[in-house]
């Protein structure tokens, strides 16, 4: 098996509580990939209710918001809590040529799935050429 080290890691980790990131809102990784006639956004948001899972559009941003609740367990001593809670969002600019009105989501397994569609005006397409009709045999000229 094998394993990448990342000697910015735990850097980053620690970076981010004495920032103290609970306050601000989270930034979740995503992927995107084009499939057929529409794209495809996967953002991972493990452990996420999804009833806390909110994607709006306003004219062409797309935004995805999400709460991580903590464990609120008494007695518990920690001896390590490293997973994040608190607010998660996620801003994306559309560009023209997407059918904002038929965007679809699914959250599935940690995985929140957006479906973005093409819209019909900017698929690609064939243009028909027309020729206009041939007049019959032309007279011959004679001089």
């Amino acid at each position: 098996m094998a394993m990448t080290f990342d000697p910015f890691r735990e850097l980053d980790r620690v970076a981010a509580q004495l920032f103290d990131a609970q306050r601000s809102p989270r930034l979740m990784p995503i992927d995107l990939h084009k499939e057929g006639d529409h794209y495809v956004l996967s953002a991972d948001m493990p452990g996420v209710d999804p009833g806390s899972i909110d994607v709006d559009i306003d004219g062409q941003v797309l935004t995805i918001r999400a709460e991580r609740t903590p464990r609120s367990d008494e007695g518990v001593t920690w001896l390590a809590h490293e997973r994040p809670s608190g607010s998660y969002m996620r801003q994306l600019n559309l560009g023209d040529g997407l059918d904002t009105d038929r965007i679809s989501a699914h959250y599935d397994n940690g995985v929140l799935s957006v479906m973005i569609p093409i819209s019909e005006r900017a698929k690609p397409r064939k243009v028909e050429v027309l020729s206009a009709p041939r007049s019959e045999a032309r007279p011959e000229v004679t001089a």
